[in-house]
């Protein structure tokens, strides 16, 4: 008896790692495990697992990073355990996140770079509630002081991503959306302008409108705000949402005004785990000068044995991303963002040309530099009936594991159907070739096997930020 306890213990160490006994049945999928397993077998089983995930660099929705150099990997490796609320224990950490802070205020032209004002957060979604937050304090410091109403809130936006959305409703700030209308996808001097009033508390251009891709004009914007100011006084700030045109105006349109240029510009969100070319978890906001963050919205925080000036609305987060974010800073320097990014645009350009020459799709935006990020939109062209739609598209797209998504547009626009390709980091010029024959080889199987039922908005692949 005593050698086979022995035998069969020997041969749960040392089993072929799919002939355990323990992986001869399904993983647990909701009540908690009650006893210890080998770990190089529970590795394999979820590993295999997540093979049923789509191939992230084949993902052409997402503006999120799917490739990183080696030197990326291990510095997470180095920082899993680093904690980026308590700068009382790894303060180096932080004085790289305040680095970074520093360098993007270069970059973008703030009147004091050494001075910074700002911070890391969990992605760009996150900065731009901290963006709107101070917009809203501000508002509210000012009007006070007038003796006037705070009740009543609004902020104009062009047509935006859900983050907005989620700010104007958990602040209770009325949002006034400027729509879509046929042939203008995005937010125009004109309309808002129309939207202004003493209630105002900030404009928000997206500089890459997460639809279509564009630019939204800053300058433009905030050229007729001065006027609105110098014409009734009204004072209303700007924050810009670069949640991807922020790591890439800079590089690739350096003339482009958008930034701390323009003086009514306050504040600016980014997301570093877009085309700053971090990895997933880090996104920035920073402000034009100290007076422009709120001193409510500082917490200084007595904890894990230090002092700690606060601002993120998360506390407890990993330090690896903005670890990450400042070797691709000293690594890459202007000129290798510049190189990249640049890359990028030039596939989009050549996306972009033969898409429109494929016959039923005309291009709504086409990559170029000046004018938007490195992607490209189109939709069918009017009168054209090929006998499938962008949505059957998308999920023949598939087959290949391209995730293409299609999509209809928000108010207004809402039977107007857009597909979009997002050209980033690792996209690379053969890939893009090779995606290029796969849509051809879709049509052509369209024409050989016509759809009895076309896919619907509802039916089709999602649309992703």
């Amino acid at each position: 008896m005593a050698n086979d306890d022995a035998t069969e213990r020997y041969a749960a160490l040392y089993d072929e790692t799919y002939g355990a006994q323990e992986l001869s049945h399904a993983l647990p999928k909701s009540g908690f495990p009650a006893a210890e397993r080998d770990p190089r077998r529970v590795y394999a089983a979820v590993r295999d697992e997540l093979m049923l995930d789509g191939n992230a660099r084949q993902n052409l929705a997402t503006f999120c990073q799917t490739w990183e150099e080696p030197e990326i990997h291990r510095l997470m490796d180095d920082c899993i355990d680093k904690n980026m609320v308590d700068k009382d224990e790894y303060p180096q950490t932080a004085e790289l996140e305040a680095r970074c802070v520093r360098m993007l205020a270069d970059l973008w032209h703030a009147p004091n770079p050494e001075a910074g004002v700002g911070c890391s957060t969990t992605g760009s979604s996150e900065a731009a509630m901290l963006g709107g937050l101070a917009m809203k304090r501000r508002w509210e410091a000012r009007r006070k002081a007038e003796g006037k109403p705070i009740d009543k809130p609004n902020l104009i936006t062009g047509p935006v991503q859900i983050c907005w959305h989620k700010f104007t409703r958990y602040w209770d700030i009325e949002h006034r959306e400027i729509p879509m209308e046929d042939g203008q996808f995005m937010m125009t001097p004109e309309e808002v302008l129309a939207r202004c009033d003493e209630n105002t508390i900030g404009v928000v251009p997206t500089l890459g409108v997460t639809f279509t891709g564009e630019y939204e004009p800053v300058k433009a914007v905030s050229d007729i705000l001065d006027d609105l100011q110098a014409r009734t006084g009204l004072d209303i700030p700007i924050h810009v949402d670069g949640a991807s045109g922020g790591f890439l105006a800079p590089f690739c349109a350096p003339d482009l005004e958008w930034d701390f240029r323009l003086p009514r510009v306050r504040s600016i969100n980014t997301s570093g785990h877009k085309f700053g070319l971090a990895p997933l978890g880090v996104g920035w906001v920073l402000w034009r000068e100290e007076q422009d963050l709120p001193e409510e919205m500082v917490f200084w925080v007595n904890y894990l044995g230090g002092n700690m000036r606060d601002i993120a609305l998360n506390f407890s987060r990993p330090g690896g991303q903005i670890v990450c974010q400042y070797y691709n800073f000293l690594r890459l320097g202007r000129d290798g963002y510049r190189k990249i990014h640049g890359a990028c645009y030039l596939s989009a350009a050549f996306l972009a040309q033969e898409i429109g020459r494929m016959g039923p799709f005309e291009v709504v935006y086409d990559g170029d530099p000046e004018k938007g990020i490195p992607c490209v939109s189109w939709k069918m062209k009017e009168g054209v009936e090929p006998g499938f739609t962008l949505f059957d598209l998308a999920d023949r797209l598939r087959v290949r594991g391209w995730q293409v998504p299609a999509y209809t547009l928000p108010a207004n626009c809402e039977q107007q159907a857009i597909q979009r390709i997002l050209v980033r980091n690792g996209v690379s010029f053969d890939l893009c070739s090779l995606l290029i024959d796969h849509m051809k080889d879709a049509i052509a199987h369209f024409e050989a096997h016509p759809i009895q039922e076309s896919l619907g908005k509802h039916e089709a692949s999602g649309f992703h930020h």
